[in-house]
């Protein structure tokens, strides 16, 4: 697309909202929906996570946008500079929305929209905070530069075209992500069903469980790096550190974690069809004892409501406290006995290439919304 060379600010009013004070009861729980950046999303706007009232929106000296706003968020981190939303109710927003109020004269909000969704990349070369606490202000957003048809007819045919397309990707995402939910139910009603069994009893994790300690040594290059996310198994987002040989082997049957984010899930295991590979010193990596703990069966425990529960009554502070394996070897938890893991086991082997295929689909899914900007708002 050519003479993408518009300001903005040339075109529409951008203002910023604001916070009633927090502590007077009287500015909040009110009928006016307030726009913070986690309201932000794919589609329009029509509900807030918080409301204020008429006397909360005097105190800031706010303005209550009419539908067809579009928002930018000012500052969030990183994942939310250059969010965008389009409102579809009356709304205010606090400081770190910047609104730019609707003109049908001259621009299409949802063509904007979109647009804006497809140059959030380019919002933080213009941060004027920290690597930590990034931000950008009103004026970034009025001075952002944008491809701007002087003919509005075709501002809304690709602003509709966009609209029906990305409700269709949004569609297919939440279908694909019911069956990854229901496979999800599955491995936990197989873990629910071993756990019913009358021989099952307490037993101590530190006496079934043994910690990976030993590094992996001269060999580390021979191996991919891997990490744990809430998903399951990754390849590792950082290289190898200053020391590789220290990394640890996770290898067939190796269950790891986080120890900083195992209380939301970051946990992941080595199964048979995986490769081996090598993760941070930092990790815990752990195996069952042989003929007391199946290694497949214990990964999807873990990642059970039983699991979960055991997890969170072992945590002594907040959910970034690191829970190394000593302190998981002090739980104790109900287990069915070995031969009874290992049939739990092989159905779980058959759920997990059913759930491997369906993730990939979403993955696959999730790529389209760029793919379909960039064609309408891409060079080439």
């Amino acid at each position: 697309m050519k003479n993408r060379n518009v300001r903005i600010a040339d075109f529409a009013k951008v203002i910023a909202g604001g916070t009633p004070m927090r502590g007077v009861k009287s500015y909040y729980e009110g009928t006016i929906p307030w726009v913070k950046t986690l309201d932000l999303n794919l589609c329009t706007v029509v509900d807030t996570e918080e409301k204020i009232t008429e006397e909360g929106l005097k105190s800031i000296r706010g303005e209550i946008n009419p539908p067809g706003t579009v928002m930018v968020a000012m500052y969030g981190g990183a994942g939310t500079i250059g969010k965008s939303g389009l409102l579809g109710v009356p709304a205010a927003t606090n400081q770190a929305v910047a609104s730019i109020l609707p003109n049908e004269r001259v621009f299409n909000s949802a063509f904007l929209h979109f647009q804006l969704m497809y140059l959030r990349k380019n919002w933080m070369q213009f941060s004027q905070g920290n690597r930590k606490d990034p931000n950008i202000n009103k004026s970034v957003v009025e001075d952002m530069l944008i491809w701007l048809p002087s003919e509005l007819s075709v501002q809304e045919s690709i602003g509709r075209a966009l609209k029906a397309q990305l409700a269709a990707v949004e569609e297919a995402r939440q279908a694909v992500q019911y069956q990854i939910d229901e496979l999800t139910h599955l491995a936990n009603a197989v873990i629910r069903e071993s756990l019913s069994h009358p021989e099952t009893e307490m037993v101590s994790l530190g006496d079934m469980l043994d910690e990976v300690k030993q590094g992996i040594g001269k060999v580390w290059a021979n191996y991919p790096v891997l990490g744990a996310t809430r998903s399951g198994l990754a390849p590792a987002k950082e290289p190898v550190g200053k020391f590789p040989e220290r990394y640890k082997p996770v290898f067939h049957g190796t269950v790891f974690y986080n120890p900083m984010r195992i209380l939301i899930g970051s946990i992941a295991m080595v199964d048979d069809n995986d490769e081996p590979g090598i993760t941070s010193p930092d990790y815990v990596a752990i195996r069952g004892r042989e003929g007391l703990v199946d290694s497949r069966w214990f990964y999807y425990w873990l990642r059970s409501p039983a699991g979960e529960h055991c997890i969170t009554s072992l945590a002594r502070g907040a959910v970034r406290e690191r829970m190394l394996f000593n302190r998981l070897a002090e739980g104790e938890a109900a287990f069915p006995p070995f031969a009874i893991q290992q049939k739990a086991s092989q159905i779980l082997a058959e759920i997990r290439p059913m759930k491997t295929h369906v993730e990939a689909q979403l993955r696959e899914i999730e790529l389209l919304p760029a793919r379909l900007l960039a064609t309408a708002f891409g060079d080439g």
